[in-house]
């Protein structure tokens, strides 16, 4: 179904409202949100994607609405698993917290950017080429794979555009603000700021690398392959604050996505072969194969995450692994002076920090063996606990 441009000028519209709401009145002035603002405004933003899917559906007929809200939440949990690698960037930058919104929103603009010219490249590409099917569906497999290596986000580790970063992109040590340039030494240099971005963007353009293919295995459409992904990337920001605590609890997610990316290369080199003109597979004709439809891809694809985000929450090892991860973060993060300022967001660190101490001392012994470098582990909660006490000394002794 072809979508009129006065559709594409509206929807384009919307998203770019949207995007510059959130930046004037919300992210442009730093600031920590609170718990109950990510989980309004995450509810907010998922409220227009549904609503948006049933507009597809009324206006575009059953298939493109199957199709809209399947891309969605296919989208929508890559976006999740992309939360840990930006989690895991930010910490190796050192971003203070206040100033994380923005980050994050930069990344999701540049995303959305960078996706949307992979969209209308993978659709000159389908257009032309029907082979193409073939290669999107060996990236998913080898995607697919990838996920299921063990320590798939290992917080020791850092990526190749973390690296080139802080390598070709010498800058000050320090933050000044949420500014990319400042004065040094009487000398303008980068400031750490600017870094992050820089590994954000690098890192969202391999993320497009295995969300186009993905959602081109479930549409062609491209007004429904820009929406779906374009809502799903919206309210990212909100939803980082609002789960921060639970990314290290979804253990079986890799495996989820990996599941789900796995039966969408199947289902893409199925449709290639039905579409097949290659000489050197059946003599250039197509092959007579079975193709999925739209509505057993959406129910497998939503069987699979319920199946992988229960299990993850309900898991002993993963509520083990939260405690352990969550521990260390903060116990990091409230030494960390630059991180977060305020003393009352600096006490709930802490008391974090505490709480996820106790669960530690619960656990059985073979889930303490999630515990990386116990010596250092340690050693990090015993400076948190010693540099509380000395803040409270002076807050006693003014």
């Amino acid at each position: 179904m072809d979508v009129p441009p006065l559709v594409w000028t509206l929807t384009i519209a919307g998203i770019v409202g949207l995007l510059a709401f959130d930046f004037f009145f919300h992210v442009r002035k730093a600031h920590t949100p609170k718990l109950k603002e990510s989980a309004i405004w995450s509810s907010i933003y998922v409220g227009i994607a549904l609503l948006f899917g049933l507009g597809v559906l009324l206006f575009g007929g059953t298939t493109m609405g199957t199709e809209y809200f399947a891309g969605y939440v296919t989208e929508k949990a890559l976006s999740v698993d992309n939360l840990f690698v930006f989690l895991i960037i930010m910490a190796s930058f050192k971003v203070p917290r206040a100033d994380q919104q923005k980050v994050l929103l930069f990344g999701i603009v540049f995303s959305l950017i960078a996706r949307t010219a992979f969209i209308f490249l993978g659709a000159a590409l389908i257009n032309s080429f029907a082979w193409v099917f073939y290669i999107f569906g060996l990236i998913l497999l080898i995607t697919a794979g990838n996920l299921l290596k063990p320590d798939n986000h290992d917080d020791d580790a850092e990526g190749l555009v973390v690296r080139l970063a802080k390598r070709f992109l010498p800058a000050s040590e320090h933050y000044d603000g949420d500014k990319l340039f400042t004065m040094e030494n009487g000398k303008r240099v980068l400031t750490p700021m600017l870094l992050v971005m820089v590994a954000i963007g690098g890192t969202d353009i391999l993320f497009a690398l295995d969300s186009i293919p993905a959602i081109f295995g479930l549409t062609q459409n491209v007004f429904i392959v820009f929406t779906a992904t374009a809502f799903s990337l919206m309210g990212l920001r909100q939803l980082f604050f609002l789960i921060d605590g639970l990314l290290d609890r979804l253990i079986f997610l890799a495996y989820g996505l990996a599941a789900i990316l796995g039966f969408i290369g199947v289902k893409l080199i199925l449709h290639a072969l039905h579409e097949n003109n290659l000489p050197f597979i059946n003599d250039g004709e197509p092959v007579n194969v079975v193709e999925v439809s739209t509505i057993i891809s959406l129910t497998v694809i939503l069987g699979v995450l319920v199946v992988t985000v229960l299990a993850s929450i309900f898991s002993p090892k993963g509520k083990a692994k939260n405690a352990v991860s969550g521990a260390k973060r903060h116990a990091t993060e409230y030494l960390d002076l630059n991180y977060e300022t305020d003393m009352a967001e600096r006490d709930k660190l802490f008391a974090r920090m505490v709480r996820e101490e106790d669960q530690l001392r619960s656990l059985p012994e073979k889930y303490k063996r999630l515990i990386r470098n116990e010596t250092e582990f340690m050693d990090l909660l015993r400076k948190a606990h010693a540099e509380h006490d000395e803040a409270q000394v002076r807050a006693a002794n003014p």
